[in-house]
Formats: structure tokens, C-alpha cells, sequence
């Protein structure tokens, strides 16, 4: 365990936190100290939940140390049990009270609760929060399924048939609280599905309840959303139910293509209607915008798995952006990633200290940042664009309105969250621009409110130098300028040349005037 002020992630049972606040009728006992109950602040306060996570802190403090704390563990199992009758229970320790080595896996049998009680063993000095939810998400699926598989098991079945008696049936899994858009994410894949005529049967973590984990195996096939999350779940189900799993993880206009078709094979519908009426403005938009300013961006992109190597296809296969860097804090798929850095010609980044990233980033020089919260700060102190696209994040990027980042409307949201940064740097760099040019002094009187009586007319444009000559490759490079600053640009140039004791004006000499004017 490393001492930080930032941290990609918690502790693991801040996963498992994560996973039981997304179901219904599930609670968690945690054997935690007083101070470990911050955890509560992160969904009440930065995702802006109406209610408390569903969990009972035992809250044993120094003093108790030396009497029985396992006592009071199965106290708190009982009183929670009592007081919020859940439909199954989760018991664990925090990484403090997992210093003190109570077993409370052992000490939740012995109480002897009616309901399911999975106990979950996170080693909190190896693994981080993504690994926790991954791993009780897991242990949830076995233990409520479980049953099933057993009966499937028994009857001889080699086959998941599930519901394919009539209309083709799927689960979607991964999504979780506290997860960056997978809310509404959902809602965008789940629309998505149902036009292909797929039937979602359920929806897990999120929204689901104990009962809907154990009819999980009913369905023909699992799409994984986020493979942080789900990838373990979906390989035991596969396992036990014969029931593939999506593998494309559907963000961007082709990485959307492409999960459709793939769920259509899985289903075995045709996708032919549904890609024909794709509904994304973003490759129009990607196109329109002046080249000259969004092609070869140098972009620089970090997050978990799954949003870093998705963002690398888009921001260099959708949007003409020049990735420069990638990586992840995601040990676990670090393969995947490091994959994904070769194909651009890459080394990855894997690595949960940013401080490494914030050198990393200082040392690559991006025109963009796509990352975390952090690098939303790192981004800001080094003066560069940032946009979120991954988790962790801050109570801003739980927006109000629904805002995927998967299917085709997420596709228009990540060209609004990639390309606004840069627009409002070029807005920025007009404004200083002509901040001191004549014809936008502050005193200069506006044309379309001229009169008679007017202030003196603002001075006319000086001519230009004619002794200083362009050529010609010069002079067509300046008329790709647009009109409303070429004048500027032919001013600051000549002033350049005219300083530097150059008799004619070439494409070298008009770049090395826009970087003398823009420091």
C-alpha cells in the first residue's frame, strides 16, 4: 500500500461498496474502524444519491481492541439483518480491520441467517477497488446462480439454449454506482438491443436484485459492458451456462458498428436495418471541422482499460487526433492496453501514480488530455486542454441530463467532450490575437452604429510593406488562414521579417512568426 494525497482507486472494498449500492435487497456488513465510514460521501455527495450505501459499519474503535471485536461483528450482522431484512448479505473487512484477522466469513456462518450470506476475502494490501468489485460481483453471480447451474448440471444439459424458444434474450453486465456514465450507458445499449430485437432479460449490477442473479444462466448470451467489472462473472457463466459473452466494448461510431454486428451473430438476427439508420453526427462532424486545425492534435489519453483503449481508436481513427500517448491504471488488463499502445506505435503507461503521469504528460508536450480527474488538474497546471473520460471522477461528470458515452449518441457526446477543449483554446488564441489589433480597440466605434456624429473613424489598416516580398508557397499558405485574421497574420509576419533583416517572406518564415507572436 502506497501513501498518497491522490489515488486512482480505493481500497477494494470500496468495489464492493460499489456493488452492492447498484443492486436491490443486497446489504453489506463491513468490519471497519470509525474513520473507514468516508466511504458513504462518495455516492451521497459526488454521484448524488437520494440514500445512504447500503451498509453497516461495526465502527469498533481503539479502546475496543481489547475486548472482542468478532463479538461485535456478528452484533452488527444480526441488527442489520433485523432492521433492513435484505434478500442476501455481504460481509468483509476493511483494509484496517483486516489487520486484526476476525474471519468474518466464519463468524457470518455461525450466526445463521435465513438468506444467502456470501463472504468476501479482499486483500486490501495487493488488490485495488476495481479488483473488489470485479471479485464480489463474481462471488455474488456463483452463489445466487449457483443453484441453477447445479440443477443444469444435473439434468445432463450440454447446451445454453436459455430462452431461445422464441426471441433471442441477453443480460448486460458491469455497470455499477459510482461508474463514469454506466447509468447511462445502459439506457443507450438497452435501446440499442431492443431495436436489434433482443430482449434484455436482466441488468447487472445495477438495478438488479438477488433474485435476477439467480436467472441469469435463463438468458442465450452476456454483453459485457465493462470487462473491469463483469470479465470474471461472464467467464463463470460461460462456463456453467454455455453462454458467450460480447468481447467489443461499444464506444465510437466503429467500435458501435462493430458490437452490433456481433450481437446479431450471437443472437442470430440480421443488423443490416439497424447499422443503416446509424444515427451519429459525429464522423459528419469530424469531417467538417477545418482539418487544418483538428487533424493531428497530439492527444495524450489515460484511464481505466476500458475508456483508455476505446478513446485511442476514436481519437485516432474518428477524429484524426495523433495519439502520443496511452496507458492505464488498471493492472489487470495492463496486456490489453499494452496491445492497444503497440498498434499506434506505442509504449503504454501502466502504472496508479500520478505523478509519473503528470511527468509523462510534461514530457510528451500534448495539444489534449483525455483522462481522469486527475488529469483534469494535471492538465490545468501544465496549461493544457483536458476533457474526463474515465473514471475517477468529480460531481460534474454525473450530469443531470443523460449523457452516454457508448452507442451512437454517446458517439455525438465524445465529440462534444473531445473537440470543445481544443475549440475553446482556438477561441482563447483569437482573443489574444486581436486583443491589440486596431480594429478591435476598445474605443473603436462598431459599423453597423456608425452615425454622423460619430467619434473619429478608427485609423485605416496600414499598408503593407512592399519591400518585403512573399513567395509563393508563402503567400498560398497564408491563404489558408481564415479571412478574418489573414490581415493580422500578413502584419505579424512582415513585422517578423522586417525584424529579423529578411528581404522575402517563406513557409519557414511564416511559422517562425506565428510561434515568436504566440509566446
Amino acid at each position: 500500500m502506497q501513501l498518497a494525497m491522490w489515488t486512482y482507486e480505493g481500497p477494494p472494498h470500496i468495489g464492493a461498496i460499489r456493488v452492492a449500492t447498484a443492486m436491490t435487497g443486497v446489504h453489506y456488513v463491513l468490519h471497519a474502524p470509525q474513520g473507514d465510514t468516508y466511504a458513504d460521501l462518495l455516492f451521497t455527495m459526488i454521484e448524488r444519491r437520494k440514500e445512504r450505501p447500503p451498509v453497516t459499519y461495526t465502527t469498533f474503535q481503539a479502546r475496543d481492541l481489547g475486548s472482542d471485536t468478532a463479538q461485535k461483528l456478528q452484533s452488527a450482522i444480526r441488527d442489520a439483518y433485523e432492521r433492513f431484512r435484505p434478500q442476501a448479505m455481504l460481509v468483509g473487512a476493511s483494509c484496517t480491520a483486516e489487520l486484526i484477522q476476525d474471519d468474518p466469513g466464519g463468524l457470518a456462518a455461525a450466526v445463521g441467517l435465513p438468506i444467502p450470506v456470501v463472504p468476501l476475502e479482499l486483500p486490501a494490501y495487493q488488490k485495488k477497488e476495481n479488483w473488489g468489485a470485479a471479485e464480489t460481483f463474481y462471488r455474488l453471480v456463483r452463489t445466487l446462480a449457483g443453484p441453477a447451474a447445479q440443477a443444469r448440471r444435473a439434468s445432463g444439459a450440454v447446451s445454453g439454449e436459455g430462452g431461445r424458444k422464441g426471441r433471442p434474450s441477453c443480460n448486460i453486465l458491469g455497470p455499477t454506482a459510482l461508474g463514469f456514465r454506466h447509468r447511462d450507458d445502459v439506457q443507450e445499449i438497452r435501446r440499442l438491443l431492443e431495436t436489434l430485437g433482443i430482449e434484455v432479460r436482466v441488468v447487472a449490477p445495477l438495478g438488479a436484485s438477488p433474485a435476477d442473479l439467480a436467472r441469469l444462466g435463463e438468458a442465450d448470451f452476456n454483453v459485457v459492458l465493462y470487462p473491469e467489472i463483469a470479465a470474471t462473472a461472464a467467464g463463470w457463466l460461460k462456463r456453467e451456462f454455455a453462454q458467450p459473452f460480447t468481447t467489443v466494448t461499444p464506444i465510437g461510431v466503429g467500435a458501435t458498428r462493430d458490437f452490433i454486428e456481433e450481437v446479431a451473430g450471437l443472437a442470430g438476427v440480421d443488423p443490416t436495418e439497424v447499422l443503416a439508420k446509424d444515427s451519429s453526427r459525429l464522423p459528419w462532424y469530424s469531417r467538417s471541422v477545418d482539418s487544418n486545425y483538428l487533424t493531428d492534435k497530439r492527444v495524450f489519453i489515460f484511464g481505466d482499460s476500458t475508456h483508455a483503449i476505446a478513446l485511442a481508436r476514436v481519437a485516432s481513427k474518428e477524429l484524426g487526433f495523433k495519439v502520443v500517448g496511452l496507458g492505464t491504471y488498471t493492472r489487470e488488463f495492463a496486456r490489453e492496453v499494452r496491445a492497444a499502445a503497440g498498434a499506434l506505435g506505442l509504449e503504454a503507461l501502466i502504472s496508479d501514480d500520478h505523478l509519473e503521469v503528470e511527468k509523462r504528460i510534461a514530457d510528451l508536450n500534448p495539444e489534449l488530455v483525455l483522462g481522469t480527474q486527475m488529469e483534469r488538474h494535471i492538465a490545468k497546471r501544465l496549461g493544457v486542454p483536458c476533457a474526463v473520460i474515465s473514471a475517477p471522477v468529480h460531481v460534474q461528470d454525473f450530469p443531470a441530463r443523460t449523457s452516454p458515452v457508448m452507442g451512437f449518441e454517446g458517439a455525438n457526446v465524445l465529440f462534444d467532450t473531445l473537440v470543445h477543449p481544443l475549440m475553446m483554446g482556438l477561441e482563447e488564441h483569437l482573443v489574444a490575437m486581436f486583443r491589440d489589433d486596431f480594429e478591435f480597440a476598445d474605443n473603436a466605434q462598431p459599423s453597423h452604429l456608425a452615425t454622423a456624429s460619430a467619434a473619429e473613424p478608427a485609423p485605416a489598416e496600414p499598408a503593407h510593406d512592399a519591400s518585403i516580398v512573399w513567395e509563393g508557397d508563402a503567400e498560398k499558405e497564408l491563404r489558408k488562414i481564415p479571412f478574418f485574421v489573414r490581415g493580422k497574420a500578413r502584419r505579424n509576419t512582415e513585422t517578423y521579417a522586417r525584424q529579423a533583416g529578411l528581404a522575402a517572406i517563406t513557409v519557414e518564415t511564416l511559422y517562425d512568426a506565428k510561434a515568436h507572436f504566440g509566446r
